[in-house]
């Protein structure tokens, strides 16, 4: 035989050989038998190639490059082939099967929350409203009464961020307290008002299982004529009440905060002992002629309740790091 027919038909073989190959292990095989360096069919080819006459050796040479080439390039295609998951034919599925069910996500437990707490305020006729996480000192500060020498405005009780500060030209935090809103809200719209703002606020307090630097409070606020204490408490009360259920106690424990006149903390009792739930009291003078407000004219109440002591109240949770932690197997429970 001479070399343009081995080559010929060293190609055919091949080629049919590497389509055969129904497994990675056949076509391994096919590749020791036609291509193997030591063993392999194109060494013999080689070895005739080299019986050839010297003017010839060019355009025989030319022919096995040839073949080689086409040999390796259809050996790894079907390398990749057979790496491919085979799929599976249409008549091979039964779709008159059910369906695999698909493991559906929770909202995280305080967003729960907070959600009801809005749900159960806007039967109360609160509207509710958001507002920036990162202030200003007049929101935060000066607006709400207090004053540049107060110790609730230092540095070291507040997350001021440096960048936001250079940005704006005037020092920037993230919000100590959702009282901020109330501000934004009463600076826009004359009275009455009436709105609750939930989110997170920031405070650098020593983590804890009951306190974080980071959490959850509901701010309430009603501006109108003739806004009492008595109002304050019943709101409070009742929405204890439709949150927790029957049983729940509200007390009034005298205090101080700058932009509130009289100020009390709020103390709930539900099922067994007493616990502090926020802060409350009616909206401080001065507070009112700061966004514009005539103190003679309009009175109103303010509260700030934490989301974290209501939810792991109801749900028996004893440390507030749960929350926090990305554990499933918790967050499943809710």
């Amino acid at each position: 035989m001479d070399a343009i027919s081995a080559i010929r038909d060293f190609e055919q073989a091949v080629l049919s050989a590497i389509a055969d190959a129904a497994t990675s292990d056949a076509l391994e095989q096919v590749r020791i038998e036609f291509l193997g360096k030591k063993k392999g069919r194109l060494r013999e080819l080689q070895d005739l190639i080299g019986k050839v006459p010297p003017e010839d050796r060019p355009k025989i040479g030319q022919q096995f490059n040839t073949a080689k080439t086409a040999a390796d390039q259809a050996l790894s295609a079907r390398q990749l082939e057979l790496a491919q998951p085979k799929k599976k034919a249409a008549q091979e599925f039964d779709i008159t099967l059910p369906g695999a069910p698909l493991p559906l996500g929770k909202l995280h437990p305080l967003t729960q929350t907070m959600n009801e707490f809005k749900e159960i305020m806007g039967r109360f006729g609160f509207s509710s409203i958001e507002g920036p996480e990162l202030e200003d000192e007049r929101h935060n500060f000066e607006a709400l009464n207090i004053p540049h020498d107060h110790p609730a405005r230092d540095t070291l009780e507040n997350f001021y961020l440096a960048a936001a500060c250079v940005a704006t030209g005037e020092p920037m935090l993230m919000r100590s307290q959702t009282s901020t809103v109330q501000i934004r809200v009463m600076e826009q719209q004359p009275p009455p008002v009436r709105v609750v703002s939930l989110g997170r606020v920031y405070r650098p307090d020593t983590i804890d299982a009951t306190h974080s630097c980071m959490f959850h409070q509901m701010e309430g606020l009603m501006i109108g004529d003739d806004v009492t204490m008595a109002q304050l408490k019943t709101v409070l009360r009742l929405f204890a009440t439709t949150y927790l259920g029957q049983g729940v106690h509200i007390r009034f424990r005298p205090s101080f905060f700058p932009f509130t006149e009289p100020s009390v903390e709020v103390d709930m009792s539900w099922k067994d002992g007493w616990l502090e739930i926020g802060g409350a009291g009616m909206v401080d003078p001065n507070v009112l002629e700061a966004v514009g407000y005539d103190p003679e004219q309009v009175t109103g109440f303010a509260f700030g309740l934490g989301v974290e002591r209501f939810c792991m109240r109801r749900y028996q949770v004893n440390d507030i790091r749960r929350f926090t932690e990305n554990d499933v197997r918790f967050l499943r429970q809710f």
